[in-house]
């Protein structure tokens, strides 16, 4: 059974303020690297932070892993005001505008010379590539179905995004196979890409993945909004106006965690 945990980090703590009556509610993973994680390490820890500041509330998180039913048990359950970062138009929620644009990327080891750019590049076939091969809602992700309608398979090696509680950063041991040469590329969410090759002693190349032939059901770029719960529409347009407002601050935090973006329209559904 996953246990929900909530632990406040007051403004005391968060910004040298006292506490205040308003409180800000925010659902997050708790070892999710960049995204979130119980020490707060997170782009969307310090993302959340600011926007607390903003409305001079008090911050809590209701930790959760972000698997499988992550929005019905959180925000739909009641256990929190707001998702900091999910795909925007994602059901069963009402999205702010999206603040930020990315897409999957390859990753591989600079000094292999791969130069893989499409998922249309017969070279793959000869390659041992990595993938994460579950997503939110515990199917495959595009990639794994890209290579799958081209008849690449064989050469897969399936990585977990989560494990058990003790594993640090699960998501990042993909990248540490690239550098370590286990495998010869990985295809990934951008994010974990920019995030963990920035910390590796090798030094890798990150190319978003081209478009292709794919249909339009499976996309590789998203645009990335905040989530509240239906019918919250005052509090959905107050967030709007403080990322509008941070608009620059949330972009500097998002350069450091090495997060590609992309300035193409992006589609609304993972």
């Amino acid at each position: 059974m996953i246990r929900i945990v909530l632990v406040t980090l007051g403004l005391v703590l968060a910004t040298g303020q006292s506490a205040n009556s308003r409180e800000l509610r925010v659902c997050a993973d708790p070892n999710n690297l960049p995204f979130s994680n119980r020490q707060f390490e997170g782009f969307e820890n310090r993302i959340a932070a600011i926007i607390a500041k903003d409305l001079n509330a008090n911050l809590t998180y209701a930790w959760m892993p972000q698997r499988r039913g992550f929005v019905r048990r959180t925000l739909k359950a009641g256990l929190c005001d707001l998702i900091i970062d999910l795909p925007a138009g994602y059901e069963a929620v009402l999205s702010t505008k999206p603040y930020y644009r990315s897409t999957y990327v390859f990753v591989y080891r600079r000094d292999r010379h791969v130069d893989v750019r499409s998922f249309d590049d017969s070279r793959l076939r000869g390659l041992k590539i990595g993938l994460h091969m579950a997503g939110e809602d515990g199917a495959n992700q595009p990639p794994a179905h890209a290579l799958a309608r081209r008849h690449i398979v064989d050469n897969i090696v399936a990585f977990k995004m989560w494990d058990v509680d003790s594993v640090e950063s699960p998501a990042g041991r993909i990248i540490d196979a690239v550098a370590d040469g286990d495998i010869d590329i990985a295809i990934v969410w951008g994010p974990f890409a920019g995030y963990f090759a920035s910390r590796q002693h090798t030094e890798l190349q990150i190319v978003p993945v081209e478009p292709s032939i794919d249909p339009p059901s499976l996309p590789f770029v998203y645009d990335i909004s905040m989530a509240v719960r239906p019918g919250q529409a005052a509090f959905k347009e107050e967030i709007e106006r403080l990322l509008n407002r941070h608009r620059t601050d949330i972009a500097e935090i998002l350069a450091q965690y090495g997060v590609p973006q992309v300035g193409q329209r992006a589609s609304s559904r993972p």
